[in-house]
């Protein structure tokens, strides 16, 4: 009998949503006026839906009187803030396409990304943390200092016009975002009206920079109807409800963020709460409690440091149900303490990447334990999974390949890049993750690795995520995060970064030592290194090639020593 091949499709009984982002704020405003929207903690600012709503739609009809038209792309550059909300919602009703820009990104970066996009407008915070976000538009363009406010003509920035401050500011070439909001009359609250009915759910609303870990960052380019129907999906599967109350402490310039932080909302009736502008774990608590919230979702290393936070046992949480866990795998000592001490019984694991809009797959509330900590789950509603080989051929039931989805959640393409497009997205509209996974008898999805990730040692191939996992079985072990460096004779071998247990010690050998016999000769990691973290995102995901970099670094001195 021919084994079942790794197919699947999330058949569903509920339709897709047809709508752009506007009209579900719209209908939001409608059927829950009075409730709460948005709730931004640190700067005291509550809206419900009616006051969203009405806010968004001043903002949209001022970015209409700027003379931005539908297709335009606008640039938000901020970390998580009132006004970036108001201008995804904005932008969205005046047919503009939101850039989300990385408040981490430097010059070289914003450089890259605003011209790669043509970017026309940019909305700007004044600073994040080390970040002068006015300091580096400066350096880009001197020409502010010089030009009427919202006509730049930058030789750097030769397609950016209009530059819009989040505060009150008199700074030169620069609009204040209030006035923007104030600046519509009769004809541009006209013409808003009459884009309610030419925008429509297949135009594209948002541009997500990939990571750029093989080259310069894309722009993943995503319709309404891409990420409408994903934060429904993911509210649906975690048994969202009109009420809930969803802290979200997820940048919101993530697609993460941008999908479950924000439009989840509109599409339940969910209030969204907003921690500020940088996550920390006591506020996340203060906030979980007195908001008395239903749903959490995060990484798993925002998990981590809220159940270890030393206060942590003092608050209560008992009113969290359900949430979200993605980027990373969650290990099952740590899934055990957030339903168990966190009472998010309903918890899920989510999987996918920002070019699917950006979830694919997800376990349910009634999976087990064993399911929730081994795998990704399963196809998410109205989309197909399957799992191939490197000649693109279906591969049986329990075999490893290379993870592909096809649907609705799918994006347009890379902005203005057809060969990076058609490299991850083959003709039957298929897109390639580049990761690799095992889907089981029932349709569940084990991820096993990142092709890119692979490591070839002397024509052997390693994956890291199986040492990884491995690993994290040794009593000393908190984390484990293994990559390949340039090795002489084998061509690559094998490096593992490990931080250890509180008042737990061990040595490079002991852990070859718990290898050998365990795993297969050609894995066991020749370098062994103990950290007490790693470099990471803004979001909580582990930079392997910065720590490969270091790691070169290392080695290179060594050899020179």
């Amino acid at each position: 009998m021919t084994p079942a091949r790794s197919y699947v499709h999330g058949a569903s009984a509920t339709p897709l949503l047809h709508q752009t982002i506007g009209e579900a704020l719209d209908r939001a405003a409608q059927r829950w006026p009075d409730q709460e929207a948005v709730v931004v903690r640190d700067s005291k600012i509550r809206l419900t839906f009616t006051e969203l709503r009405h806010r968004a739609g001043r903002l949209a009809a001022g970015f209409i009187a700027l003379g931005l038209t539908p297709g335009d792309r606008i640039g938000i550059w901020s970390p998580n803030r009132i006004e970036w909300v108001l201008t995804q919602y904005a932008a969205a009703k005046a047919g503009l396409v939101l850039v989300n820009i990385n408040p981490a990104y430097r010059v070289a970066e914003l450089e890259h990304a605003l011209n790669k996009v043509e970017c026309r407008a940019l909305v700007t915070a004044d600073r994040f943390r080390t970040s002068d976000y006015i300091g580096m538009l400066r350096t880009l363009a001197p020409e502010l200092a010089h030009c009427a406010a919202g006509a730049l003509q930058a030789a750097r920035l030769p397609h950016l016009a209009v530059v819009i401050h989040m505060e009150a500011t008199e700074e030169p070439g620069f609009l204040d975002f209030a006035a923007v909001e104030r600046m519509a009359g009769p004809a541009e609250e006209a013409r808003l009206a009459e884009l309610a009915g030419i925008i429509q759910p297949d135009d594209a609303a948002n541009i997500q920079f990939t990571s750029g870990t093989t080259g310069a960052p894309k722009g993943a380019t995503l319709t309404h109807n891409n990420i409408v129907n994903n934060a429904f999906f993911q509210g649906e599967v975690i048994g969202a409800r009109e009420g809930d109350r969803y802290c979200n402490a997820l940048p919101l310039y993530h697609c993460g963020g941008t999908v479950c932080g924000s439009l989840l909302g509109i599409v339940h009736g969910v209030t969204l709460i907003w921690l500020g502008e940088a996550f920390d774990p006591a506020a996340a608590l203060e906030t979980l409690q007195s908001e008395r919230c239903t749903i959490f979702a995060g990484v798993p290393t925002i998990f981590v440091a809220i159940v270890n936070h030393p206060g942590f046992s003092g608050y209560d949480l008992s009113c969290l149900r359900t949430g979200m866990i993605g980027g990373a795998p969650c290990p099952e000592a740590l899934m055990r303490r957030i339903i168990d001490e966190m009472h998010m019984r309903d918890v899920t694991i989510i999987f996918g990447m920002t070019e699917t809009s950006p979830v694919s797959i997800q376990t349910r509330p009634d999976d087990t334990l064993e399911r929730r900590v081994s795998t990704v789950g399963r196809a998410h509603p109205n989309l197909e999974i399957k799992v191939v080989s490197p000649a693109g051929q279906i591969v049986p039931r329990g075999t490893q390949g290379e993870i592909c989805t096809r649907g609705y959640s799918v994006m347009l393409g890379y902005w203005n890049d057809a060969a990076a497009t058609s490299a991850a997205i083959d003709p039957a509209r298929w897109m390639h993750t580049g990761d690799l996974g095992v889907m089981d008898a029932d349709g569940y999805v084990r991820i096993t690795g990142r092709s890119k990730d692979m490591v070839i040692r002397g024509g052997e191939n390693i994956y890291p995520a199986e040492v990884e996992a491995f690993l994290a079985r040794h009593p000393a072990v908190a984390d484990v995060h293994g990559f390949g460096v340039p090795d002489a004779h084998w061509g690559e071998e094998f490096c593992v970064w490990i931080r250890l247990k509180d008042g737990f010690s061990t040595s490079e050998d002991d852990i070859r030592a718990f290898c050998r016999g365990q795993i297969t000769h050609f894995k066991i990691p020749r370098h062994v290194r103990f950290v007490e973290q790693y470099p990471m995102t803004v979001t909580g995901k582990v930079q392997k090639f910065v720590m490969r970099e270091m790691m070169l670094t290392e080695l290179t001195a060594d050899t020179r020593g």
